[in-house]
């Protein structure tokens, strides 16, 4: 008789590697020795979906991909880069996103005419080719960047494995000078899921909104789409869900799927089926676009980082997704401290039903992040939400979103940033912290620098963040805790335009770059005769 003995940790190991998530329970529920010393270890491999960027002919967009250096898994036997990280055009966009709609011909019409000035597809931006990398990162540390150019960028599907897959980052930036679609339109590229939650989209005459959903695997995904307004759960016309094709895009208008218009709403994605990135692409008659990425899981405290000192309009929409209605503090946590603002310092929330505060010039020239936090410390209700923000006036007005974020932790990372028009936001609600923020080479060339911040408890810290010295090209900004904390993050990139203070906002929640695995002792014995 021959005894083989196998390693509980071992296995436990390989799967939090691979999958991101390891779970050890000792028998009856209880918590085991080896649970209580879990070790982190990095991830072996990372998924990152972007969506189709535009429709419009003068678009111009810029991808950058970038792995921290750092923290690493190990490389596989025979790979003597230590891994790979690629982003491919998907295998299809099933959808022309501006097609649906009669009232969208106008502005695409609108879009056309603009022409191709030095920031649209006449800019030498390449059009990607189907089964080729758009972007392969070679090591950690230095990231690298590509162009396309024009409305037939398809969505990007990326893996990351090895030495590159912890903290694994892309960022798409798209800038449409002109059009139904003006705007810079900025997306980190998200990671494959189950549950998403949008608040802050709309069905309203003026706005054109659209969800896109993204399958990155070999098999078909079925997404349900549900919207909830001011009174509730709005009645849509899915019955048997939304297919996603394997490996590939659907961009799906919201207004189509209701014929109740609503200023504001939640959408809540799910999957009955595999698994899809999801994100909307919001777009105003007045106002421009932007993307609204999704809101921090439910939670009874949220954090939204990062509105401009110079922020014309700010809304603010939640929504309370359990069975108990949620009774909020609002708060402003600025340079000095938090405030209240006046005539809102509570906010009520309906189970099931989307609440909007339009909060104006909040800010008043000074940065600052939203805080929502039970107002009974008794009564807890989860909550997901998002900030409409607005800067400049009359025809020279533009839109970003700002969701609410998880803490930075470990350490997060926000890509494509330029010698000019970046703003870092951090802000410590409970505690001060200090962090370090590093920036990397650059794209072209540059040398790495870091600055180290502290963050007194209750503010927000906005600063121009360290540039690498001799940039070339664009570069990524690394924010690690140090101490204290939590501590939540957000990048402002402005690209100013004829006038208009084009910008787009970026949150940095935690990249999940390592995962706890649990120390157990434990052996899984296996007899064979």
């Amino acid at each position: 008789m021959k005894r083989t003995t196998i390693s509980l940790i071992a296995t436990t190991v390989a799967l939090a590697a691979i999958t991101g998530f390891a779970a050890l329970t000792a028998p009856d529920g209880g918590s085991s020795a080896g649970a209580e010393a879990a070790a982190r270890l990095p991830v072996e491999r990372s998924s990152l979906l972007c969506p189709a960027p535009s429709s419009s002919e003068i678009a111009e967009t810029a991808y950058t991909s970038f792995t921290p250096a750092g923290k690493t898994a190990d490389a596989k036997d025979g790979d003597a880069t230590g891994g790979a990280a690629e982003l491919k055009p998907s295998a299809a966009t099933l959808a022309d996103p501006d097609t649906a709609p009669k009232k969208d011909e106008a502005k695409k019409k609108d879009t056309a005419k603009g022409g191709a000035g030095k920031d649209g597809a006449a800019s030498g931006a390449k059009k990607p080719v189907p089964g080729k990398a758009v972007l392969a990162l070679k090591e950690p540390g230095k990231p690298v960047a590509a162009k396309a150019g024009g409305g037939e960028a398809p969505a990007l599907v990326g893996t990351a494995t090895g030495r590159l897959a912890p903290g694994w980052t892309a960022q798409q930036t798209t800038t449409v000078p002109a059009g139904g679609s003006r705007g810079v339109l900025g997306v980190s590229c998200t990671a494959p899921d189950t549950d998403f939650w949008f608040p802050g989209a709309s069905t309203a005459e003026n706005r054109q909104d659209y969800v896109h959903l993204t399958n990155p695997d070999p098999t078909a995904a079925v997404a349900d789409i549900e919207l909830y307004g001011k009174d509730g759960a709005l009645k849509t016309t899915l019955t048997e869900g939304i297919p996603v094709p394997a490996g590939s895009s659907v961009p799906v208008l919201l207004s189509t799927l209701t014929s109740e218009p609503a200023a504001d709403l939640t959408v809540h994605v799910t999957t009955r089926t595999g698994r899809v990135g999801a994100v909307v692409r919001a777009a105003d008659d007045k106002t421009g676009s932007d993307w609204l990425a999704a809101s921090a899981d439910p939670s009874d405290t949220a954090v939204l980082p990062g509105i401009p000192a110079d922020a014309t309009s700010v809304q603010l929409v939640a929504f309370a997704p359990g069975d108990d209605d949620a009774d909020l503090k609002v708060q402003l946590a600025g340079a000095t401290g938090r405030i209240t603002p006046a005539g809102h310092e509570t906010l009520h929330i309906k189970s099931g039903m989307t609440a909007a505060v339009d909060l104006k010039d909040v800010t008043k020239g000074e940065a600052g992040s939203l805080i929502l936090s039970p107002a009974q410390s008794s009564e807890t209700t989860p909550v997901v939400a998002a900030l409409r923000v607005v800067r400049g006036k009359g025809d020279k007005q533009e839109v970003a979103f700002i969701p609410a974020t998880a803490p930075v932790g470990e350490r997060a990372t926000a890509a494509d940033n330029r010698a000019k028009g970046s703003i870092l936001s951090l802000t410590a609600p409970d505690g001060g912290a200090q962090v370090k923020v590093t920036a990397s080479a650059g794209t072209e060339g540059g040398a790495q620098a870091v600055k180290t911040y502290t963050v007194k408890a209750g503010t927000t810290l906005a600063v121009a963040p360290p540039v690498p010295a001799g940039l070339k090209g664009s570069y990524a900004l690394t924010v690690e805790t140090v101490s204290g904390g939590p501590v939540h993050a957000s990048r402002t990139l402005t690209l100013p335009q004829d006038g208009i203070p084009m910008f787009t906002v970026q949150t940095l929640p935690d990249d999940r770059g390592t995962v706890a695995v649990p120390e157990a002792e434990q052996d899984l014995s296996v007899l064979d005769d």
